[in-house]
């Protein structure tokens, strides 16, 4: 499969949250708003681009009884040096994302893709999977969060659109996180079944 291929294959046919409904926790957790949604969606994203990559590079030296403990090591290392630059130069999102950034060291999609893709496949390949999940994940995550924040407050990006007077409280609360996701599930595959 060529790289572009596989770019779009995270992005479109092996959507995280759309198609494979991975990593619902921040998934559902994080996007109370566009802005959230993006940044959590680029910090895994990051993360996913980075571990693939060095699970990719290393995998023929790490014996298979410690392959997951050392993916996990991998993919800890890249979540701790987000975490630090975070805090130093975001503080203010970090304490908004607070306990969903260390969570991506267990998170489903990250390990999957380590295991699936970057143990089977080369340096470069690995790089586009996760590149490509990365984007769709944060794809993803940012119009959740742009719909929840839209339909609960009438705004996206803190841009007004909409008076806040008809903004519905239930879309920024865990409640509405859940009938958001469910229906843009729902646009996203029946969009996919007639494209094809």
């Amino acid at each position: 499969m060529s790289n572009l291929k596989v770019l779009i294959n995270g992005i479109v046919n092996e959507n995280p949250t759309f198609v494979l409904m991975l990593g619902m926790c921040p998934t559902l957790g994080t996007t109370s708003s566009a802005i959230n949604g993006m940044s959590m969606g680029l910090a895994t994203a990051f993360v996913l681009i980075c571990s693939n990559t060095v699970i990719a590079a290393v995998k023929n030296v790490i014996p298979n009884m410690v392959r997951i403990p050392s993916f996990i090591v991998i993919i800890a290392s890249f979540v701790t040096l987000l975490q630090m630059v975070m805090q130093a130069y975001f503080p203010d999102l970090y304490k908004t994302l607070g306990l969903f950034i260390p969570l991506i060291v267990v998170n489903c999609i990250v390990l999957g893709r380590a295991e699936a893709f970057a143990s089977k496949n080369g340096p470069v390949s690995s790089f586009f999977d996760g590149l490509g999940i990365g984007l769709g994940f944060t794809m993803a995550l940012t119009l959740l969060g742009a719909v929840r924040e839209l339909l609960g407050t009438g705004k996206v990006f803190n841009l007004s659109l909409v008076p806040e007077d008809y903004g519905m409280l239930l879309f920024v609360l865990a409640p509405g996180a859940f009938i958001a996701l469910g229906y843009l599930c729902a646009a996203v595959n029946s969009m996919r079944k007639v494209n094809g």
